[in-house]
């Protein structure tokens, strides 16, 4: 069975890795927690120092995932 994959593949989701969330190349990195990491003004080469096995580019591919998920439309549902 096939799972998407988004920012050149980089991006995978598979719901056997990590609950289904968006991770970097398969691994159990999340890349939400890369964008939390940015977020809270960490450095790509502090990112790459922490978790070795990616590179530059997983970095750049979270950022363009978020700008994927971003440019997507949203409807808000009144609850109740």
């Amino acid at each position: 069975m096939s799972h998407p994959n988004y920012s050149d593949g980089r991006i995978t989701i598979d719901p056997a890795i990590c609950n289904g969330k968006p991770t970097l190349r398969g691994k159990r990195i999340a890349v939400q927690t890369v964008l939390g990491y940015l977020s809270e003004g960490d450095s790509a080469d502090e990112i790459l120092a922490q978790y070795p096995s990616l590179d530059a580019e997983d970095i750049r591919a979270c950022l363009r995932f978020a700008t994927e998920v971003m440019g997507q439309r949203y409807d808000l549902a009144k609850v109740a």
